[in-house]
Protein backbone atom coordinates (compact mmCIF):
# COMPACT_ATOMS: atom_id res chain seq x y z
CA UNK A 1 0.00 0.00 0.00
CA UNK A 2 2.99 2.31 1.31
CA UNK A 3 5.02 1.60 -2.36
CA UNK A 4 1.47 2.34 -4.48
CA UNK A 5 0.80 5.45 -2.79
CA UNK A 6 4.52 6.73 -3.14
CA UNK A 7 4.46 5.93 -7.14
CA UNK A 8 1.06 7.43 -7.15
CA UNK A 9 2.88 10.42 -6.08
CA UNK A 10 5.77 10.21 -8.35
CA UNK A 11 3.25 10.13 -11.07
CA UNK A 12 1.83 13.32 -9.98
CA UNK A 13 4.97 15.28 -9.27
CA UNK A 14 6.35 14.20 -13.06
CA UNK A 15 3.16 14.52 -14.43
CA UNK A 16 3.04 18.52 -13.31
CA UNK A 17 6.83 18.85 -13.96
CA UNK A 18 6.04 19.71 -17.81
CA UNK A 19 4.52 23.23 -18.42
CA UNK A 20 2.25 21.88 -21.18
CA UNK A 21 0.56 19.42 -19.10
CA UNK A 22 0.27 22.03 -16.17
CA UNK A 23 -1.71 24.02 -18.59
CA UNK A 24 -3.67 21.72 -19.54
CA UNK A 25 -4.70 21.49 -15.95
CA UNK A 26 -4.67 25.48 -16.03
CA UNK A 27 -7.40 25.13 -19.04
CA UNK A 28 -9.42 22.04 -17.05
CA UNK A 29 -9.61 24.25 -13.88
CA UNK A 30 -12.48 26.33 -15.65
CA UNK A 31 -14.79 22.59 -16.55
CA UNK A 32 -14.65 20.36 -19.28
CA UNK A 33 -12.88 20.21 -22.56
CA UNK A 34 -13.05 17.79 -25.29
CA UNK A 35 -9.80 16.87 -26.64
CA UNK A 36 -9.98 18.99 -29.43
CA UNK A 37 -10.90 22.06 -27.59
CA UNK A 38 -7.36 21.55 -25.59
CA UNK A 39 -5.03 20.60 -28.57
CA UNK A 40 -6.65 24.33 -29.81
CA UNK A 41 -4.87 26.49 -27.04
CA UNK A 42 -1.46 24.74 -27.76
CA UNK A 43 0.80 25.19 -31.00
CA UNK A 44 2.17 21.69 -30.48
CA UNK A 45 0.03 18.62 -32.60
CA UNK A 46 -2.66 17.09 -31.43
CA UNK A 47 -0.70 13.52 -30.83
CA UNK A 48 1.73 15.74 -28.76
CA UNK A 49 -1.40 16.52 -26.49
CA UNK A 50 -3.07 13.39 -26.87
CA UNK A 51 0.74 11.67 -25.01
CA UNK A 52 0.48 14.37 -22.05
CA UNK A 53 -3.18 13.65 -21.21
CA UNK A 54 -1.84 10.18 -21.41
CA UNK A 55 0.50 11.25 -18.62
CA UNK A 56 -2.42 13.08 -16.56
CA UNK A 57 -4.14 9.96 -16.70
CA UNK A 58 -2.04 7.89 -15.71
CA UNK A 59 -1.57 10.01 -12.53
CA UNK A 60 -5.17 10.26 -11.85
CA UNK A 61 -5.34 14.19 -12.76
CA UNK A 62 -7.28 13.80 -15.49
CA UNK A 63 -10.47 11.83 -15.85
CA UNK A 64 -11.93 11.05 -20.25
CA UNK A 65 -14.87 9.80 -21.18
CA UNK A 66 -16.48 9.47 -24.95
CA UNK A 67 -19.56 11.54 -25.23
CA UNK A 68 -20.13 10.31 -28.78
CA UNK A 69 -17.33 10.87 -31.26
CA UNK A 70 -15.82 13.15 -28.75
CA UNK A 71 -13.50 12.44 -26.33
CA UNK A 72 -14.10 14.50 -22.84
CA UNK A 73 -11.49 15.28 -20.40
CA UNK A 74 -12.22 16.53 -16.54
CA UNK A 75 -9.74 17.87 -13.92
CA UNK A 76 -9.55 15.36 -11.00
CA UNK A 77 -7.70 17.49 -8.15
CA UNK A 78 -7.52 14.85 -5.46
CA UNK A 79 -3.79 13.52 -5.92
CA UNK A 80 -2.89 17.23 -6.10
CA UNK A 81 -3.88 17.02 -2.12
CA UNK A 82 -0.23 15.01 -1.93
CA UNK A 83 1.93 17.55 -3.57
CA UNK A 84 0.01 20.03 -1.04
CA UNK A 85 0.85 17.90 1.69
CA UNK A 86 4.29 17.38 0.50
CA UNK A 87 4.63 21.40 0.02
CA UNK A 88 3.13 22.69 2.99
CA UNK A 89 5.97 20.88 5.50
CA UNK A 90 8.53 23.46 3.58
CA UNK A 91 6.20 26.31 3.26
CA UNK A 92 6.06 25.70 7.57
CA UNK A 93 10.16 25.58 6.89
CA UNK A 94 9.77 29.00 4.89
CA UNK A 95 8.04 30.73 7.12
CA UNK A 96 9.64 30.03 10.44
CA UNK A 97 12.93 31.05 9.23
CA UNK A 98 11.18 34.25 7.48
CA UNK A 99 9.70 34.90 11.21
CA UNK A 100 13.37 34.36 12.49
CA UNK A 101 14.92 36.57 10.08
CA UNK A 102 12.13 38.89 10.51
CA UNK A 103 12.31 39.17 14.26
CA UNK A 104 16.55 39.90 13.94
CA UNK A 105 15.99 42.44 11.58
CA UNK A 106 13.52 44.10 14.49
CA UNK A 107 16.28 43.27 17.12
CA UNK A 108 19.42 44.54 15.43
CA UNK A 109 19.64 48.21 16.82
CA UNK A 110 20.48 50.59 13.72
CA UNK A 111 24.06 51.58 14.11
CA UNK A 112 22.96 55.07 12.43
CA UNK A 113 19.91 55.99 14.14
CA UNK A 114 21.74 55.18 17.39
CA UNK A 115 24.41 57.60 16.40
CA UNK A 116 21.44 60.35 15.45
CA UNK A 117 20.24 59.79 18.89
CA UNK A 118 23.69 60.39 20.23
CA UNK A 119 24.29 63.76 18.39
CA UNK A 120 27.16 62.48 16.63
CA UNK A 121 27.99 61.24 13.00
CA UNK A 122 30.73 59.59 11.39
CA UNK A 123 31.87 59.82 7.90
CA UNK A 124 35.28 58.48 6.09
CA UNK A 125 37.86 61.03 5.31
CA UNK A 126 39.64 60.50 2.05
CA UNK A 127 42.19 57.79 2.86
CA UNK A 128 39.18 55.89 4.37
CA UNK A 129 39.78 56.63 8.16
CA UNK A 130 36.43 57.07 9.65
CA UNK A 131 36.08 60.89 11.58
CA UNK A 132 33.26 61.16 13.98
CA UNK A 133 31.86 64.68 14.63
CA UNK A 134 29.97 65.83 17.89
Amino acid sequence: MVIHKHKQDDAVFRALADPSRRQILRLLLGGRHTVGEIAANFSTSRPAISKHLRVLRAAGLVMAYKDGTARICDLNAKPLRAVHSWLHDYELLWTHSLRRLKRYIEDTPNKKKKQKEKGRSRSRDHVGRYTTFV
